[in-house]
């Protein structure tokens, strides 16, 4: 994936890979998946972005983000906003895309090699400008689904494209082990954080248009 002594970024869509995996019928062990990228080049620093919906007196994806925090991942978050669409329902939008490409914009110039977990086509233009300063570009998503969650445009203009149905061996998560640790514990971390994902008034901008 990478070529040797590379310096790389990780950039997760959060939402958008969860969608990816669940896709795929497997979830991510998220230790696993940061000793694949540190096993195969220098990993300068792996960016997890995600909203949160803020009055819920729980949040279902809390336990995963605060083990992301302790464990080796920056963690950008910020609060969903909710709105009344046509129908009356209550809705809730989730877009990181303008602070993921803020970050990579800043970032891109000091490593080699760009890693975007996402099938957003919105992100061509970002990868077509992170090119120019003479970064690659590797993007994961799924061509392996029907209809494929990524969208044809990024999985033309990246430099590389990895499907993460190859990765499933490397890094899904076992079921059945113990239950969430206390944070800062290396041990696996709650089950049930996608839950907050399969609600039905969650409406998510960040899943991939398809081609």
């Amino acid at each position: 994936m990478f070529l040797k002594n590379e310096r790389i970024a990780v950039f997760i869509d959060g939402a958008n890979l969860y969608a990816t995996a669940k896709a795929l019928d497997f979830d991510i062990d998220y230790k696993k998946l940061l000793s694949l990228f540190k096993g195969q080049a220098s990993l300068v620093r792996a960016y997890y972005y995600t909203v949160l919906i803020e009055d819920q007196e729980y949040s279902p994806i809390r336990p995963l983000v605060d083990w992301l925090d302790y464990n080796g991942y920056t963690l950008i978050t910020k609060p969903a906003k909710d709105y009344t669409d046509s129908t009356g329902r209550r809705r809730i939008r989730n877009s990181i895309d303008v602070e993921l490409a803020v970050d990579v914009m800043e970032v891109a110039p000091r490593v080699d090699h760009i890693v975007l977990m996402t099938g957003d086509g919105g992100y061509r233009r970002l990868i077509e400008a992170v090119q120019r300063l003479g970064t690659r570009v590797t993007v994961i998503s799924t061509v392996a689904v029907s209809p494929p969650l990524i969208a044809d445009e990024i999985r033309r203009q990246a430099d590389s494209f990895v499907d993460l149905s190859s990765l499933r061996n490397d890094i899904s998560r076992q079921h059945g082990g113990a239950r969430p640790a206390q944070r800062g514990n290396d041990d696996e971390y709650d089950d049930e954080y996608d839950e907050e994902y399969d609600d039905d008034d969650y409406e998510d901008d960040e899943i991939a248009e398809t081609a």
